[in-house]
């Protein structure tokens, strides 16, 4: 098996077949992986070798965002959805260092990162820090379980970082998005991550189209116009829905190379 970090005494719940949190660890050079994610990222990192620079750069936007929700937007409760296994620089961590206060939730449905969750839970000893096992395609469900750590009458940091990617049908993710925001109130925001052909991306259908019939959750990739509908009634940040690398990078944007993963900020009026 691949270097990894397994529970003891705990078998991989699916070893035979590719899951994108393990595949996503092992592209960020992480070690909660197994042979057949190392060999799926393998293979469609030679189909399109910038994925590891979208990996990175999608792990950054996560820090700059929530960054800027701590500090500047004064934001204390996050709702991270689609949280991946533990890394450096978990929301709590970057969120914490600026509010020691703040309260996160961490949301995820891989038995995998349920597995890990304990390392999400260490946070500052004045905040707080939850799990909740929960499928995106249940947002209320997401919701009602929150409601014992946030405080839904004060703003919340909804957290969406390559997760809509798996919701097939557009529609229903724009839903899902729309029954979220609908539950937090004004002055509220989303940070959102979603993968695209365009922006160079062009060269990942091949990719995408292998990960569909060897990895799990099979992935969607949308168009800049197709994200736009995720922040319908919202005020986007400047510099509005771009390459997820080129979101406030703190030096100019054009010296950043732009990867084919949008990111973008929206407060909720």
């Amino acid at each position: 098996m691949s270097e990894r970090s397994d529970p003891p005494g705990e078998p991989p719940p699916v070893a035979h077949v590719a899951q994108n949190a393990r595949v996503w660890n092992y592209w960020l050079g992480g070690k909660d992986y197994y042979d057949v994610d190392q060999q799926v990222g393998d293979r469609i990192t030679t189909m399109y070798p910038s994925i590891r620079e979208v990996a990175r750069a999608d792990r950054a936007f996560l820090g700059r965002a929530v960054r800027y929700l701590a500090g500047e937007a004064g934001i204390r409760q996050f709702l991270d959805i689609g949280t991946g296994l533990p890394t450096a620089d978990n929301t709590h961590q970057v969120a914490q260092r600026t509010a020691p206060t703040a309260r996160i939730v961490y949301v995820d449905n891989d038995p995998t990162v349920l597995t890990h969750a304990r390392a999400l839970l260490v946070g500052s000893p004045e905040g707080v820090t939850d799990y909740i096992a929960a499928d995106v395609h249940q947002p209320r469900a997401i919701l009602d379980a929150a409601e014992d750590t946030l405080d839904f009458t004060r703003p919340v940091a909804v957290i969406l970082l390559g997760v809509l990617n798996f919701v097939a049908d557009t529609d229903e993710a724009e839903q899902i998005v729309r029954t979220l925001m609908s539950a937090v109130p004004s002055g509220s925001f989303l940070a959102l991550t979603h993968p695209t052909l365009e922006l160079g991306g062009e060269a990942n259908v091949e990719a995408m189209e292998f990960w569909n019939e060897n990895a799990t959750p099979p992935i969607t990739a949308r168009a800049r116009t197709q994200v736009a509908r995720f922040f319908r009634g919202l005020e986007l940040l400047e510099p509005g829905i771009v390459s997820c690398a080129r979101w406030r990078p703190g030096y100019a944007a054009e010296d950043e190379m732009s990867v084919a993963q949008f990111g973008a900020v929206a407060r909720k009026p």
